[in-house]
């Protein structure tokens, strides 16, 4: 595979509005930065509630002709953004690079599982059929229909620029709603590409939008009347406030949340793959990932085995610009972040965690500035340190010691959240206890990262989801669409005089 060309625009990031790019009436902005470098790469305009509203205003406009569009044809133009967005693939990746950070491998991987969801929302015409009961009563016959919501509303994280949009708007967009998505103001460039590339689709104007912006888009549309559904992914607290807040105006709100996702690993497992899995799923990204592996659960005496394979790996982890196709971890994606999550490390040292491998004040050979960190371990935590109870989101993996397979299971239900986990073992008896034991919402058996496919869904439980439905796959059809039920009978079946009684099956 030959070097990737690197993304370097420089020129402001607007909004997309009514199919075009959009400024705006504000005047605030905020720095994009490149992580590698550690300098400002450009600029993008943070939304105002008054642009908020012309995305909103346009949306409505749009709306009611694309849903009344038969499903087959949205579904064409979505098949036509399928090719696009294949085609522009690298490109896409190259962008996650230069304002993410993370490696370009796994930025092509991001970009891959988000087209998996827009293949997947081709197909939704099949997910939109109804049910038909003939003669549920005399001379009466009974059907349902699923009809969109309207306009609808995405705010996304950094750490997944492209896939998590995807996990959305395409669903949305093939039920026939209308979509406003607000993405990170991090790393903001792949939502403007992918709105251009939905426009040359075929897409109508109005019907996708993008407004950048920070809390004061999101409160915009989360008190706009006409936004009938919004959906989240980012941190526990701002999860539970977008689902209150969005309840009481009267909002459908799908929000997940943080993660502390463990890894067990039994006396019996597969210690190479073991730690394999524990490398890739702790380190990927540099931990920004909602599914990444924090905790490792090492069960009976597997730690004494398994702490130094893991510290050999850590310590000869390939950190470098992610634009080298040799690199197995960038830079964390701003210096405000780094520096949080150095602080995490320092915090952990002074509970009494045992540092392993400290990964803090590294510097990469040409990249001095950038916002680099390496890869930290931890053995010996306990559930009481701050390390072990909350969301890190770096490459910080902690190993917590436990004597029994019962013990594991009772720690990892005992947090308060429950997106991800994983069991290393070989037995099948032990595997099938605790997929069907865990207080988790995706469970992973000798697989580190359970996400799922797109039609299966993704979603957690206890912290992690605010909402009753999970993001993509039959999950997001229901969520984008509300069910409407039918009854009907003609004037010859119609009994003479008026009925007081409850209608039965007669």
């Amino acid at each position: 595979m030959r070097a990737p060309d690197p993304y370097t625009a420089t020129a402001d990031i607007t909004h997309w509005v009514a199919g075009a790019s959009h400024r705006g009436s504000g005047n605030r902005q905020q720095t994009v930065w490149n992580p590698a470098t550690g300098t400002e790469a450009r600029q993008v305009l943070l939304a105002s509630a008054a642009d908020v509203d012309a995305a909103v205003t346009a949306a409505a406009a749009a709306q009611p002709a694309w849903g009344e569009m038969p499903p087959i044809r949205r579904a064409r133009v979505m098949n036509n953004f399928l090719a696009l967005m294949n085609r522009h693939r690298d490109e896409l990746a190259a962008m996650i690079t230069a304002e993410h950070g993370k490696v370009f491998t796994d930025a092509q991987g991001e970009v891959s599982r988000g087209i998996d969801i827009v293949e997947f929302a081709c197909g939704v015409p099949q997910l939109l059929k109804g049910d038909y009961t003939d003669q549920v009563s005399t001379g009466i016959d009974n059907w349902t229909l699923r009809q969109p919501l309207g306009v609808v509303a995405g705010i996304t994280p950094f750490n997944f620029p492209c896939m998590v949009p995807c996990w959305m708007f395409p669903v949305a967009l093939a039920c026939g709603n209308a979509f406003i998505l607000k993405p990170s103001e991090r790393d903001p460039s792949p939502a403007l590409l992918m709105a251009q590339l939905l426009q040359e689709a075929g897409l109508p104007d109005g019907v996708f939008s993008v407004v950048n912006g920070d809390k004061v888009a999101v409160d915009a549309l989360l008190h706009h009347p006409d936004v009938k559904a919004l959906s989240f992914v980012g941190s526990t607290p701002i999860a539970q406030y977008l689902y209150e807040t969005g309840a009481r105006h009267g909002k459908r709100v799908q929000a997940l949340g943080g993660a502390k996702n463990h890894m067990v690993v039994m006396p019996d497992a597969n210690l190479d793959q073991a730690v394999d899995a524990l490398i890739g799923a702790g380190y990927g990204s540099a931990g920004e990932r909602c599914m990444a592996i924090s905790v490792a659960v090492l069960v009976g005496d597997v730690a004494d085995k398994i702490v130094p394979m893991l510290a050999e790996r850590a310590q000869a982890l390939k950190v470098k610009n992610g634009m080298e196709l040799d690199a197995e971890m960038g830079p964390i994606v701003t210096k405000e972040a780094r520096d949080r999550i150095e602080g995490y490390i320092a915090t952990g040292v002074h509970e009494g965690a045992k540092l392993v491998v400290d990964g803090r004040g590294l510097k990469v050979p040409g990249f001095e500035a950038g916002f680099f960190t390496g890869g930290t371990l931890f053995d010996r935590v306990t559930p009481s340190m701050r390390i072990y109870k909350e969301e890190i989101f770096g490459p910080v993996l902690a190993c917590v010691r436990v004597p029994t397979f019962a013990d594991a299971l009772e720690l990892i239900n005992a947090h308060e959240f429950g997106n991800g986990v994983a069991l290393f073992t070989s037995d099948g008896g032990v595997a099938r206890e605790f997929s069907r034991r865990v207080q988790v919402g995706m469970v992973g058996i000798n697989v580190p990262i359970p996400v799922p496919m797109a039609w299966h869904g993704f979603g957690g439980w206890k912290k992690s989801l605010f909402g009753d439905m999970h993001a993509y796959g039959e999950e997001g059809v229901r969520f984008y669409t509300k069910q409407k039920s039918v009854m009907q009978r003609w004037p010859d079946s119609i009994a003479k005089g008026a009925e007081f009684v409850m209608p039965t099956a007669k």
